[in-house]
């Protein structure tokens, strides 16, 4: 965040010991988050998640790693620069001033956005039977577009109308043609705080919701590790977010004459939130965690293959056009779908765990499994259709089969 007043340099006077730990402070978010954020980026493009096709959530957390990198770099580094050097980045030249303006609105705003977009796929993940199309791999890359062109169009004003040159020859961040600040502070404050927690707190509440309706529905525990992983760390994110972000854009949007030194405290919370994803993903997401400790004892990582899990209940292979039949009389049927009532859907699962799930559930009567996207929809009341589909396995009880 950004004022005349918490802008300007301490040189000129002694700096307190407060300002000189927060000054500190902001050197050491940029270092320490910048390597955890790095590090975030690095582990989410390795082999264990590069399918995207499956998960296209990965592609938001891609983003939010790089842009949560870009924000250290403005208002945060000033904070140290100016206390300790008696200079900013944005006090050197007009481009620059205009594009760190720019730069330090649109960062904030769109991983902002980029975390309600997350929590988003998460509730349509777990409260829709099928995949939309907001969980399309190309889908979500559009989303992403969408998101940084609508923050560039909000904040694109600043590169034409921010910064000017005072009569002294130094540069300040006021506008020449109107009063930017505390304007834009509190457009940010709507745009980047107010807005994004209301629909986080939307769909989050909405995850909680249908994973506690899930628990109740099925009692195969593996089938839900995924979703309750990634959706505990959006609650504690969500939370977080409310504690840390808001306290400094409400101080800069109406107290902008407050001490520099206490706004620059509650800046250092802020970026401290976009710090964390790597802790969170540590604690609360197993298989990140096992792939940074596979990195770093550079072992190779091998990601599992579900359907060749051998299991008594399951078949290895499905043979085209052929019938088998298991101890629990399911019929199982390669590339063919099976139109019905769906009962449930889960896209995280392999072809065993979905015929485990469909077994502990009484009203489960067939299921059809996407290979491909290694979703798993259980069905009732299913209708056998001999329509080949490539991408599809089904199984149905044999009593149903003989009663269609």
């Amino acid at each position: 965040m950004a004022t005349n007043n918490s802008l300007s340099t301490m040189a000129e006077s002694t700096v307190s010991n407060e300002a000189l730990i927060v000054a500190h402070y902001s050197l050491t978010i940029t270092v320490v988050g910048t390597a955890f954020n790095f590090l975030t980026f690095f582990i989410l493009c390795r082999s264990t998640f590069r399918n995207t096709r499956t998960r296209p959530t990965l592609h938001y957390m891609r983003t939010m790693a790089i842009f949560d990198i870009l924000m250290l770099y403005g208002w945060n580094l000033d904070h140290y620069l100016g206390t300790m050097h008696g200079f900013t980045i944005q006090e050197l030249t007009i481009p620059l001033c205009r594009f760190f303006a720019f730069l330090n609105y649109f960062a904030a705003q769109s991983s902002a956005w980029l975390r309600v977009f997350v929590s988003f796929d998460r509730y349509l993940s777990l409260s829709r039977l099928h995949r939309t199309w907001f969980g399309q791999s190309k889908n979500v890359l559009i989303i992403i577009g969408c998101i940084l062109g609508c923050c560039t169009l909000i904040n694109g004003l600043l590169f034409i109308y921010g910064c000017s040159q005072r009569a002294d020859g130094k540069i300040s961040q006021a506008s020449w043609a109107f009063q930017i600040y505390p304007l834009w502070d509190y457009v940010n404050l709507g745009v980047y705080n107010c807005a994004p927690f209301i629909f986080m707190v939307t769909f989050n509440s909405g995850v909680i919701y249908h994973l506690i309706r899930l628990r109740y529905t099925s009692t195969v525990q593996n089938s839900r590790i995924q979703h309750k992983s990634i959706s505990i760390t959006l609650v504690i994110t969500t939370f977080l977010f409310l504690i840390m972000t808001i306290p400094a854009t409400v101080g800069y949007a109406f107290f902008p004459t407050a001490s520099s030194t206490i706004l620059h405290l509650l800046d250092g919370f802020l970026y401290t939130y976009h710090v964390l994803s790597f802790p969170l993903y540590m604690i609360t997401f197993d298989e990140f965690r096992q792939d940074f400790f596979a990195m770093i004892t550079c072992r190779i990582n091998n990601p599992r293959v579900g359907p060749q899990t051998q299991t008594r209940a399951v078949p290895q292979t499905l043979n085209t056009g052929k019938i088998m039949t298991n101890p629990s009389n399911l019929i199982f049927m390669k590339n063919v779908d099976l139109i019905g009532i769906n009962l449930m859907s889960n896209n995280s699962m392999t072809w065993s765990t979905c015929c485990l799930w469909c077994l502990q559930i009484l009203s489960c009567r067939a299921f059809t499994y996407d290979i491909y996207s290694s979703i798993c929809y259980l069905k009732t009341n299913p209708i056998y259709k001999k329509t080949f589909h490539k991408e599809y396995h089904s199984a149905i009880y044999s009593s149903d089969l003989l009663n269609i």
